[in-house]
């Protein structure tokens, strides 16, 4: 936001700090202690450097995976950069269909479909469907437990009416279907779901749009209901790490020591923020991670 940019902008002019832009192109060492950084056209000497050059989410800002590049070649271990906080991609042309429709409380469950266990992630509240898959508060959530992404590995399963219980449900499609007893069944689902989902639903649930639904039979609304309490989208990947809210992976943190965030294997090279291997949960924890480590790192160097 700019008016924090602002607000940290004012405090280095009131402190007097001295603010030199260039592309650091290495972290000059000598007898294995940090001397310095060389840029495009300059060498600036110091007894420390802090490494704060964010992961490889925006680009646009300056951090492009540079900083990581930079550590690696002084001999840090980079766990691999991956997006997390992200959209899902998914092949299912149910989504594009419904772009831009916001669910505000729907259930989210995500299953790895090699391992058949527990879910890996169940969650409710906000979710969009996009022209490329899902997006939405739950499934940047959702993202971050997805660590080993394959197309259909994943599947997200959806409950469109997490607040009735399967019984309940059900007796809402009774009295549904019985107050719309001479429409067409495409016509009885106004009050229950978004206009968008409706074709999808009744396409999923297999029941043909024109039936009427007083001849709409227990099993076909045993299978409607199933469609409302799992809809199933099966995903094919993330999207791209430049669109992620924050970059998973990063310089190794066995390499850092937490009290100072100095490196345990080059003196007086520090790091802080994103570019190290630390992620969390939208809502400010990891703003909360920068802040922090760039406040130790700062007290210390």
């Amino acid at each position: 936001a700019h008016d924090i940019a602002d607000a940290l902008w004012k405090k280095l002019k009131k402190c007097r700090v001295e603010i030199r832009q260039g592309n650091v192109k290495e972290v000059l060492t000598e007898n294995g202690s940090v001397i310095g950084v060389r840029t495009e056209n300059d060498v600036f000497e110091a007894h420390s450097v802090l490494l704060a050059c964010g992961g490889a989410s925006y680009p646009g800002t300056g951090s492009n995976g540079d900083g990581a590049r930079l550590a690696e070649k002084l001999g840090h271990t980079i766990i691999p950069m991956r997006p997390s906080l992200v959209a899902l991609t998914s092949d299912d042309e149910d989504c594009p269909a419904m772009q831009g429709l916001s669910l505000r409380n729907c259930g989210v469950t995500v299953t790895d479909n090699e391992k058949k266990k527990k879910p890996v992630y169940t969650d409710f509240g906000e979710l969009l469907f996009t022209h490329f898959g899902l997006s939405g508060p739950t499934i940047l959530s959702a993202s971050a437990h997805m660590r080993h992404m394959a197309p259909g590995r994943y599947t997200v399963t959806l409950d469109l009416k997490p607040a009735l219980t399967p019984e309940q449900l059900d007796q809402r499609l009774l009295r549904d279907l019985e107050k719309n007893k001479n429409r067409n069944f495409s016509n009885s689902l106004d009050e229950l779901l978004p206009q968008k989902m409706i074709p999808v639903v009744v396409r999923r649930s297999g029941i043909p749009p024109e039936e009427k639904c007083n001849t709409i039979t227990r099993e076909q609304r045993a299978v409607l209901l199933d469609v409302l309490k799992h809809f199933t989208v099966e995903i094919s990947g993330f999207a791209p790490l430049s669109g992620a809210i924050v970059t998973a992976g990063g310089v190794s943190v066995k390499e850092v020591d937490p009290k100072t965030m100095q490196s345990k294997l080059i003196p007086g090279l520090y790091f802080a923020g994103e570019i190290l291997d630390v992620d969390a949960y939208t809502g400010g924890f990891n703003l909360q991670i920068a802040f922090a480590t760039g406040h130790a790192a700062g007290e210390n160097l």
